[in-house]
């Protein structure tokens, strides 16, 4: 099946193209086939003098302008939507890094100084990387990409701090924590205190989330830039 990935606007457009990419599904007149082109295969259909290659498109996504619901309760769940957009993708690259450093120290059998060089090798990378944009972030975006950290790592960030560094910098940074309200010790709760985040994340591994996201704010969620580095091919 073809798809086209528009916005509303662009509908009507992507409309037309799906009665072309129709010709070959349900061809009524003219030829259609298969060529190569440019060392491609592309399916075709012949119109007369008119050669017309088709391609698959992405779905085209169309949600709905829901009303905002008022009170305290919903205002929290929207500024967690917010904020779970803006920040899940680094959650995913932690992962990723963590993984990683562990694999390393694992199998080149690093330790003590070795071990103290290439952590601060990696730290010194990360720093540069996303130096700007996470110091952008809010207190409460930072907040809970704490907790997201804790639930994709399955370890708190007290000790990813205290394994990677050192006792004094994770208690440093506990007690910068302790003063924003919040614990780099507390576990990940997804049952409980942590339940709606949790449901987000389930939208984002599902698809749904952009639906959710668009049908509050009436747009698609933000576009996080990562560095290139960082970012995983798209199979």
């Amino acid at each position: 099946m073809y798809f086209c990935s528009v916005k509303v606007k662009n509908f009507i457009p992507c409309l037309l193209i799906a009665c072309v990419v129709a010709g070959e599904l349900f061809p009524c007149r003219g030829q259609s086939g298969v060529k190569e082109k440019d060392g491609k295969f592309l399916t075709y259909i012949v119109e007369g003098k008119d050669t017309v290659y088709l391609s698959p498109l992405a779905a085209a996504h169309v949600y709905e302008k829901k009303k905002r619901n008022k009170g305290r309760q919903w205002r929290k769940y929207y500024k967690l939507v917010y904020n779970f957009a803006k920040v899940y993708p680094y959650a995913l690259v932690a992962k990723d890094i963590v993984a990683d450093v562990d694999s390393t120290i694992k199998n080149d059998n690093l330790k003590y100084i070795r071990k103290d060089r290439y952590v601060s090798q990696v730290t010194g990378e990360l720093f540069k990387a996303f130096e700007k944009p996470l110091k952008n972030l809010t207190i409460s975006q930072g907040a809970l990409l704490m907790r997201l950290i804790d639930r994709e790592c399955g370890i708190t960030p007290y000790y990813i701090i205290k394994e990677f560094k050192n006792r004094y910098a994770a208690t440093f940074w506990q007690g910068i924590a302790k003063m924003f309200g919040d614990d780099l010790k507390a576990p990940y709760d997804p049952e409980g205190v942590d339940a709606p985040t949790e449901d987000l994340v389930h939208q984002w591994e599902t698809g749904k989330f952009e639906q959710t996201y668009f049908e509050i704010f009436w747009k698609y969620p933000p576009m996080v830039e990562l560095p290139e580095k960082y970012v995983k091919p798209r199979t």
